[in-house]
């Protein structure tokens, strides 16, 4: 059980501070690097970052994709309408948030680009949410990349230009609500550079659910409940994760995305295997890292469970040492923000 209050991971963060675009190059952003030990911190860009990893090492990235979920149409009387896909249920079904709400009841149907895709709403669960059917030519996930929107946070309020700039050059196993963004920093010569420093990739996969965003309500944070999300391991990573420990390399990862599939399969003995599994683990400072040794992540919310995460890991008051440092400093903050290194 934790002593911890949600208030203790408040910081105070000025509303212009959060980045509402992405850089035009993604490698420009800044990079806060914080030592864990000691809490020192360096001003740095995100180009800079191999210089705080070590041949030996080990990247390990969540290679989900965003699913272009947010789908903008009209109901036949002319009547905007909106769906966001939330899970997949197989059979053209889909569980959905939907807007207006009172105006899209069971039966009622939306039409989407010019009738390529239409949707009935099948039934309203207790939460609000809908079971929607759809009707459409052709394969499912190609109409979705032409009519679908990027389903952005909702601090993020300006329209995205270039939807891959919410994906990660790395992306490809599509599923997820919202881009693990840590690794939206890095470009392919950049990855590139760090295979030539002798760093080895690893991917592994955890689709990014919209729970992400959900604030947490306890007052103690042992009583807030985690969110589900689905997490998979292959066996190539496990086995590079594996030789990586035996030659006293890092486990170096990238993003709380892959820090969570990590720590969610690792054994006890804090070897790997291949699997997959619903993961609600909830890491909270007192909390004992088995897989990781160093972290690259973003500025996250006040009071989320990522802030806890990364205090759990760095020590809490080295973490709102270094946020403090970042508002002083005028950091971007959340998704389309900069970067710290915690090792």
């Amino acid at each position: 059980m934790s002593d911890f209050k949600t208030r203790d991971f408040w910081y105070d963060l000025p509303e212009e501070l959060i980045a509402q675009t992405p850089l035009q190059k993604r490698d420009t952003s800044r990079l806060l690097a914080v030592d864990r030990r000691t809490g020192r911190l360096a001003h740095r860009h995100f180009y800079d970052i191999l210089d705080y990893l070590n041949p030996g090492d080990t990247l390990v990235m969540n290679d989900s994709r965003v699913l272009p979920a947010r789908l903008l149409g009209h109901r036949p009387t002319g009547g905007a309408a909106e769906l966001l896909l939330l899970r997949d249920l197989g059979d053209n079904q889909w569980e959905c948030l939907a807007k207006p709400g009172r105006k899209l009841q069971a039966g009622a149907e939306v039409i989407f680009g010019d009738g390529r895709l239409k949707a009935e709403i099948i039934k309203v669960l207790e939460d609000g949410n809908r079971i929607v059917r759809f009707d459409y030519q052709g394969i499912f996930l190609e109409v979705l990349e032409s009519l679908g929107k990027m389903p952005l946070p909702p601090y993020i309020k300006e329209e995205l230009q270039d939807q891959e700039r919410y994906q990660t050059v790395y992306s490809r196993e599509v599923g997820s609500a919202a881009a693990p963004t840590a690794g939206l920093h890095w470009t392919k010569e950049l990855l590139q550079k760090a295979q030539d420093k002798g760093i080895q990739l690893a991917y592994v996969t955890l689709h990014v659910g919209l729970g992400t965003f959900r604030p947490v309500k306890a007052e103690n944070i042992s009583e807030h409940h985690m969110h589900s999300e689905l997490c998979m391991m292959t066996q190539e990573t496990a086995d590079i994760l594996n030789a990586t420990r035996v030659r006293g390399g890092r486990i170096v990862c990238v993003g709380t995305t892959s820090c969570r599939t990590l720590e969610s399969l690792v054994k006890e003995d804090g070897t790997f295997e291949a699997g997959s599994k619903w993961t609600e683990i909830f890491i909270f400072p007192g909390y004992e890292f088995k897989a990781m040794d160093a972290l690259i992540t973003n500025f996250h919310l006040p009071e989320s469970t990522l802030v806890m995460l990364v205090s759990a890991f760095a020590g809490r008051e080295n973490v709102l040492n270094a946020y403090a440092e970042a508002v002083k400093e005028r950091y971007r903050f959340f998704s389309f923000g900069d970067s710290m290194y915690l090792g």
